[in-house]
């Protein structure tokens, strides 16, 4: 079960894959043709069962495909989140709380310092600083998988209507979103014979590459250009200043706090499972709403915490 195509979760050598028929895209997209032996895709809101249990995917909000999984038995539900977004985004359907009695949730940004801005917010720094140094290049780095896509998205929503110039290891990504009906405007590649215009430097042009290349050869073709960098570890000084940041934009593709706990009041679960980020301070936060609360890598393994010798039942099914 994929819940998406990051490369975190989504790796060649299944034997067997049933996830979104976007995310099996962008599987073998970036893994090849034979990332999995077999594959089964799975519309959202589509019932399959497996033994005794019935799982069904609806949407995360996190990229192109991503989905929660929801898992039925004996009527108890569990909803496993996967990465997910509460955040409006062009690029894919919105996250579907589903009340259940477990929720395993991430917590990527589990502490109340992140907090992030409206997107529109970040998109109009950006033009604004387009506007301010019309002679250099706007050089944005962002994940080629999810955040380019987005971020040229919100680019276009707020009225952005020159070409968008991208680096290569974007392009087949972006055709497969444009495949799904995202629509993203004029790409153009930021190097070869369109992207070489004015020796290459592209002034007052926005590009996007990852944000690897920034710091590597590739972006030295960019006479002094401001350099961006979207994220929502842009929060965080230290991170900014690391990434080479001149204009950081905190743009992220996961919940922020808040976020994370009115996802937690909105699905009701009186149990919480926390995994992938900080999660001390979600658990911490989560029982002071009243719900049980524990580490996902802890269960099953022995480990004290506050539910230690409290009846279990049938919710520890996974």
């Amino acid at each position: 079960m994929l819940t998406h195509g990051h490369s975190d979760h989504a790796r060649a050598g299944h034997r067997k894959v049933l996830a979104t028929a976007p995310t099996l895209a962008i599987l073998k997209a970036r893994c090849g043709e034979e990332a999995a032996g077999s594959t089964h895709a799975l519309a959202y809101g589509e019932t399959v069962r497996v033994g005794e249990v019935s799982l069904r995917l609806v949407p995360a909000g996190h990229v192109l495909g991503s989905a929660q999984v929801v898992l039925e038995w004996r009527g108890q539900r569990i909803v496993v989140s996967g990465d997910y977004k509460r955040r409006p985004d062009p690029t894919c359907p919105p996250f579907e709380p589903v009340a259940c009695d477990v929720f395993v949730t991430e917590a990527t940004f589990g502490l109340p310092v992140f907090r992030h801005p409206h997107d529109a917010e970040e998109i109009g720094r950006l033009l604004h600083s387009l506007a301010l140094f019309p002679e250099r290049t706007h050089l944005i780095g962002a994940y080629t998988l999810g955040k380019a896509q987005r971020v040229i998205a919100l680019l276009r929503r707020a009225g952005y209507e020159r070409p968008i110039y991208i680096h290569g290891a974007m392009e087949r990504l972006c055709r497969l979103y444009a495949e799904f009906g995202v629509e993203l405007g004029e790409l153009l590649p930021a190097t070869g014979a369109q992207g070489e215009r004015s020796g290459g430097q592209l002034p007052g042009e926005i590009v996007l590459a990852p944000p690897s290349a920034i710091a590597e050869r590739w972006s030295r073709r960019f006479a002094e250009p401001v350099t961006a960098v979207a994220s929502g570890w842009m929060r965080v000084r230290a991170r900014a200043r690391q990434a080479r940041a001149e204009l950081p934009l905190v743009i992220s593709d996961h919940a922020d706090w808040d976020e994370l706990l009115q996802t937690m009041e909105d699905v009701g679960a009186p149990e919480v499972w926390v995994t992938h980020g900080n999660e001390e301070a979600l658990m911490w936060a989560a029982r002071r709403q009243g719900r049980r609360a524990r580490a996902l890598a802890l269960i099953g393994r022995g480990e004290e915490d506050e539910t230690a010798g409290a009846p279990q039942g049938e919710a520890t099914l996974l």
